[in-house]
């Protein structure tokens, strides 16, 4: 089979798919007041979580300071990517690393192997919701279409992320970036810190002081969940219902992860809305994987934000670094190698998808992997 003649899947088992029947709730629109609201109280839960992450990293330096998590670059890596599997998100993972950075806990170049295995992590999402809608559905949609796209979002992050890391740790190593500088000014940092300052005095009071980094996290998940009701609802139409055929186009398919991923923030939420339109037979995989290279690069704007608020020029490198570096290899693959980037990937995820002993152990590796990174 072409790379071009892959059918939609909504020819599933021989047989058209009832797509009417395939429900996918969309999320009601939020009151612009209510937007409003939930839009300061997030700001408040994001600065709050960084400060008080920061101030947490600074109490956990004699524990990982050398231990098995932060004792070399690998084992960042292995940690920023085992927990954005847990979490099931990748953007509390990188801006901890940031925080990490901020609290001396690691170095910068620590702190951009785990921001990248956040990101190779984050997509684990992914596949967790692919796996639920074809239990959910497997009647209508079988188990192949909601899956592949987890498989697929995987594949392609590392196929991005992994070459593309190398080229921007050399850079970090090499000081290319030493002379950039972005940052908030020490006024607003000083502002922020009276503001927000008070959840470190609080959390101390009633816990240990370790427990400043876990609860910063919980309260920048908290944060997260919050700005996902103000931030645009994507509805799994909205990329479907145009009449020509943009979506089977590489570059505004690119154009269109990196615009969805942008506004909403989360390139857990910018995939996830592909397993519906990939069970519905509305668009098929090869025509997603630009959209899912798309949806990498722009993720990791909340990032450099929360390196900015920090006001550690450090931080704010670092985010570059992975910035260029996977951008620059990402258009390079699209503009020179994508029909051959394309069926590679095709190929494996099919591999994967042929027996659910592959699936399993494609899945258990997923944890295995960082473990092992880890324990390097």
């Amino acid at each position: 089979m072409g790379e071009g003649d892959e059918r939609p899947l909504a020819h599933v088992e021989g047989r058209e798919l009832p797509s009417e029947d395939i429900k996918v709730p969309e999320r009601r629109p939020v009151p612009f007041a209510l937007r409003v609201v939930y839009l300061v109280v997030g700001l408040a839960l994001f600065v709050t979580a960084l400060g008080l992450m920061k101030e947490g990293a600074k109490e956990l330096i004699p524990s990982l300071a050398g231990s098995l998590f932060t004792d070399n670059p690998w084992s960042t890596l292995g940690l920023g990517w085992l927990g954005a599997c847990l979490v099931l998100s990748g953007s509390p993972v990188a801006a901890s690393s940031l925080s990490l950075l901020e609290g001396g806990a690691i170095d910068r170049t620590q702190s951009f192997t785990m921001l990248t295995g956040s990101r190779l992590g984050a997509a684990f999402v992914v596949l967790v919701v692919g796996s639920i809608y074809a239990v959910r559905h497997r009647h209508q949609t079988g188990r192949r279409g909601p899956v592949s796209i987890g498989i697929l979002s995987l594949l392609t992050t590392a196929t991005v992320y992994v070459p593309g890391a190398v080229v921007g740790y050399v850079l970090l190593r090499k000081g290319a970036l030493d002379g950039f500088n972005i940052g908030t000014s020490p006024r607003l940092t000083s502002l922020t810190d009276t503001a927000f300052g008070w959840a470190v005095d609080l959390v101390k009071a009633v816990a240990p002081d370790w427990a400043l980094f876990p609860v910063g996290l919980g309260v920048l998940l908290l944060g997260f969940s919050v700005f996902d009701r103000v931030l645009p609802t994507v509805g799994s139409e909205q990329l479907s219902s145009r009449e020509d055929n943009w979506y089977t186009r590489k570059w505004p398919m690119f154009l269109a992860g990196c615009g969805v991923t942008l506004l909403t923030l989360s390139v857990a939420v910018s995939l996830t809305v592909l397993v519906p339109l990939v069970a519905k037979g509305l668009l098929r995989r090869a025509n997603t994987i630009p959209y899912i290279m798309g949806a990498n690069i722009t993720t990791l704007a909340d990032t450099l934000v929360a390196a900015i608020v920090l006001g550690n020029q450090d931080a704010v490198r670092v985010v570059i670094a992975v910035t260029i570096s996977v951008s620059a290899w990402t258009l390079l693959l699209l503009a020179t190698a994508y029909p051959l980037v394309r069926r590679v990937i095709l190929g494996v995820a099919r591999r994967i998808l042929a027996s659910q002993v592959r699936l399993a152990a494609f899945s258990a590796c997923l944890l295995l992997v960082p473990l092992a990174l880890v324990a390097v």
